[in-house]
């Protein structure tokens, strides 16, 4: 009998072992939440935990050119909301076209339109892969957290809205991409400028912006090769819209004048005096 009291006793204390390093973990990732992503910033820690109730955050790895899931599939909802804390972008790409629609960077999220609840019961649009371009650390909130989070406060309401909104306006400025090139790049620069001011996440502390952003997504989000590509930012560069980038990245584009991509990004054929073709 002392033997098995004895057992029962070590067990109990495992178990509360467990329970306190899972807890801790919980915690940890409410913090970084809180202090990432767009979203969830300013909302006290123990009203996430409430939201969260028996359900968990679960952190994840998501690796490059694996898809994640298909957006808008008929009648099927995700039972989470993807927020990006590192790496990225995750991207979205259109079918047949394979198209990029969609860039998601750190301190946002993905998912929202897929979810069957507030502004995704009324979204609506065709299959669209969802993928990681580059390895991609994101937390995922389960669905009632989300709704619970949304009944109960304003601010992740409004701040809800606003990633549906970044979200049409981004294609909006892909549906201005024209087939000359200089505004084509130009769009691309200028809805990711935007995205990201909108989050906060940027401008940076030199006042320049600074995105992830290899040739070939530039390419098949403007419906562009890549040889162009190469051509417009080498332009753009060298009339100062963009600045050298100092670091090995060759991915990383930084936006040195923001206001200035608006002058391209509503060009016509002879008010670009850098671009060579006509």
């Amino acid at each position: 009998m002392a033997i098995e009291m004895q057992r029962d006793a070590q067990k109990n204390t495992q178990e509360q072992a467990q329970t306190g390093v899972q807890t801790k973990a919980q915690s940890e990732l409410i913090e970084q939440l809180q202090e990432t992503v767009f979203l969830f910033q300013g909302l006290a820690a123990a009203d996430f935990a409430a939201a969260l109730g028996g359900s968990a955050l679960v952190l994840e790895k998501l690796y490059s050119s694996r898809p994640v899931y298909t957006a808008f599939r008929p009648g099927v909802s995700l039972e989470f909301l993807y927020a990006i804390v590192s790496g990225g972008p995750v991207i979205s790409r259109s079918t047949p076209l394979d198209r990029v629609i969609a860039m998601t960077y750190p301190g946002s999220c993905f998912g929202m339109q897929n979810l069957a609840f507030s502004y995704g019961v009324i979204s609506r649009g065709f299959p669209s892969m969802v993928e990681a371009y580059k390895t991609t650390d994101i937390i995922k909130i389960p669905l009632g957290a989300i709704e619970v989070l949304y009944k109960n406060h304003e601010s992740v309401r409004q701040r809800y809205g606003l990633l549906f909104e970044l979200r049409e306006k981004f294609q909006y400025h892909l549906l201005n991409c024209s087939t000359y090139p200089p505004q084509a790049v130009a769009a691309l620069l200028r809805a990711l400028v935007y995205q990201e001011r909108s989050l906060g996440n940027q401008p940076q502390v030199n006042g320049t912006f600074t995105f992830d952003l290899p040739i070939d997504l530039i390419a098949r989000a403007c419906q562009l090769n890549h040889r162009t590509v190469e051509q417009v930012l080498k332009g753009m560069l060298k009339v100062g819209l963009l600045e050298k980038v100092k670091s090995s990245d060759c991915d990383r584009v930084v936006v040195a004048n923001a206001e200035g991509l608006k002058g391209v990004y509503g060009a016509t054929r002879d008010k670009v005096d850098w671009w060579p073709l006509r």
